[in-house]
């Protein structure tokens, strides 16, 4: 499956916001977008943004969350047609799909960084959900799942380094946290008002069904 491979400062200079694709560095005074805020392009050409139409500010939006959660285009638009069929609002179905994803269930968790990391951890076989090893990152997790590092990954370099900083983070209500363990149970899928990122979800259900 393709997949970006490029510099992701990159990213959020193309949306115009940060979307805390390297964890920490985000936070600190070395981010990129902190630096230059503007649209890539060269010799300072992105510098100045165009006035933008009504679909190209939904499609920004809808960019920018597919890119938060690093989910292509096929898949998003498969993420969308199934909060669509749901009971309830369409584009906080979508969001709540998306924060199910194991990948983003581990960074919530805080047993990475980024999610771009936590998609490595589960593609590398270090996690289990209810005892089983899973390594799709798309999985979709369900009330009641506990997700835990695997026994025998704890040892590696990268799981130490992770524990020793566990204790200090805090994971969302929905998610119980038993840091000591390296493990969390899904306690109940999360609302709204829990989903922190800088979405308007309505704008991507206006784009697509125009």
């Amino acid at each position: 499956m393709a997949k970006y491979t490029g510099p992701v400062c990159r990213l959020c200079r193309r949306e115009g916001s940060k979307l805390y694709l390297k964890g920490d560095r985000c936070y600190s005074d070395k981010c990129s977008f902190t630096e230059r805020g503007f649209a890539p392009g060269q010799h300072g050409a992105g510098q100045t943004r165009k006035k933008v139409s009504e679909y190209g500010i939904q499609l920004r939006e809808k960019q920018k969350t597919r890119r938060i959660y690093g989910v292509l285009e096929r898949q998003f638009r498969n993420y969308f047609e199934k909060a669509e069929r749901q009971k309830g609002i369409t584009g906080v179905n979508l969001l709540i799909m998306l924060e199910r994803r194991l990948d983003n269930v581990v960074y919530r968790m805080g047993l990475a960084e980024s999610r771009n990391q936590a998609r490595q951890l589960v593609r590398h076989g270090l996690v289990n959900v209810n005892g089983r090893r899973v390594n799709i990152p798309s999985f979709l997790v369900k009330a009641d799942d506990v997700v835990a590092v695997r026994e025998e990954s704890k040892e590696s370099p990268i799981m130490k380094k992770i524990a020793e900083s566990l204790g200090h983070k805090q994971a969302p209500a929905w998610i119980e946290l038993t840091a000591a363990d390296m493990s969390g149970k899904v306690m109940r899928y999360p609302t709204r008002e829990e989903i922190d990122i800088p979405i308007q979800e309505h704008l991507i259900v206006e784009l697509y069904s125009r």
